[in-house]
């Protein structure tokens, strides 16, 4: 049962609520969905009236939507049951290369163009008909281009705006790569959700010898953009911090951007230390493992590799060989973004599972109840933290 069961046994839910996961968040999903039904089965509705009562527990959330696609690639969302006053919750993956439809004969892969227009798809069938509409997409769309450095589109500012005069009232995002892009979208809701403390519950149900202290335990930003979440996870431990920045060479661009010379680093020494490395994605992985490497010549002993989006753009090569030199020690990342086989059969990787905490974040919005204790889980590391020390975790 949800921790905070109790203020929601007192609240009426704002509207019968649906959820809408679209097939690149499928598994996700249905994990989500199972959790809402077993805490409202469990949780009863004596406190509603009897209209309200009898939405209230189901067998299943989930909105019947399928979105096929012509021959020719186009597409369509067709919402197969009535969706009028839901408060719906959709949910999408924007980076699930997985999936593929036909486009003239040839076999496409679904980009997070295609993911994206899928998602407005969804909202344009539901016409205006429902209650409220909030948007999950746990990797934000274009968060990377989130600032205009030159004569360049602005898309992630422009998506949001687009969403909102949709008709979305709601956006939910986890690790906004640059949270401040919600000011594109000043007067609607927006949630940027940190995985911190599923981050250490993830390390502490896997490796059992950490000493969580400040004499073998360090905290590092790989750049100048993460600090912040290193310098929250590192007071919540009570640990050092420290944080490299990039050394770029301004003269040339490879790929879209300027390469890295060198990387330098600000902190106390990492020598005989177990590392922890935050960042919010690997994309290629490059420069997570150049950041390892550089600690490994400061001495440092353990490193755990975490970010909340593993998307390993340039396949597992690299971290299995980072991993067999001694360089990387556990790499960790959520299930927030498509997993392939071959990633979760890796022995050094840890997979963290966010439904339990989507499902609470759903259910308490739903009951119009604030998420404020939600999205800061200081209390919930702590507690965590101390059954670990006396080997109760």
């Amino acid at each position: 049962m949800p921790r905070n069961d109790e203020s929601l046994k007192t609240r009426k839910p704002i509207a019968p609520l649906g959820l809408i996961n679209l097939k690149s968040v499928e598994a996700l999903g249905n994990r989500v969905d199972n959790y809402l039904v077993t805490w409202r089965a469990e949780r009863g509705a004596d406190h509603l009236d009897d209209l309200t009562k009898s939405h209230y527990a189901s067998n299943s959330y989930q909105v019947d939507v399928s979105v096929p696609r012509f021959g020719s690639g186009e597409a369509k969302c067709t919402i197969n049951q009535s969706v009028r006053g839901l408060d719906v919750y959709i949910m999408v993956d924007v980076t699930n290369y997985s999936m593929t439809y036909s486009l003239c004969g040839h076999e496409n892969h679904m980009s997070p163009d295609d993911h994206y227009s899928d998602l407005k798809r969804v909202i344009a069938a539901i016409g205006g008909k429902a209650n409220r509409i909030t948007v999950i997409i746990p990797f934000l769309y274009e968060s990377r281009q989130h600032r205009r450095t030159a004569r360049e589109s602005l898309d992630c500012a422009l998506a949001l705006q687009e969403l909102v005069n949709m008709g979305v009232d709601n956006i939910i995002t986890f690790d906004a790569h640059d949270p401040r892009v919600q000011n594109a979208i000043p007067l609607h809701g927006f949630e940027t959700v940190q995985p911190a403390y599923q981050f250490i519950k993830g390390i502490c149900k896997n490796v059992k010898d950490l000493k969580l202290d400040n004499d073998h335990l360090m905290i590092i930003s790989p750049d100048e953009g993460g600090t912040n979440r290193a310098v929250y996870l590192a007071s919540v431990l009570g640990v050092d911090m420290g944080m490299f920045y990039k050394r770029r060479d301004y003269s040339q661009i490879v790929d879209g951007r300027n390469p890295i010379v060198a990387h330098e680093f600000l902190g106390s020494s990492v020598e005989g230390k177990d590392v922890i490395i935050m960042d919010d994605m690997i994309s290629s992985g490059e420069s997570m493992i150049d950041v390892a490497r550089e600690l490994k010549k400061r001495k440092a002993n353990r490193i755990f590799a975490v970010a909340t989006f593993g998307l390993f753009t340039n396949g597992l090569e690299s971290f299995d060989k980072a991993v067999e030199e001694g360089v990387l020690y556990r790499v960790v990342t959520t299930n927030l973004t498509y997993q392939t086989p071959e990633l979760l059969e890796r022995p050094y990787y840890i997979s963290c599972d966010m439904s339990k905490y989507i499902a609470y974040i759903i259910d308490t919005l739903n009951h119009d109840c604030s998420i404020a204790n939600l999205l800061n889980p200081y209390e919930r590391i702590n507690n965590l933290l101390e059954k670990y020390r006396k080997g109760e975790y």
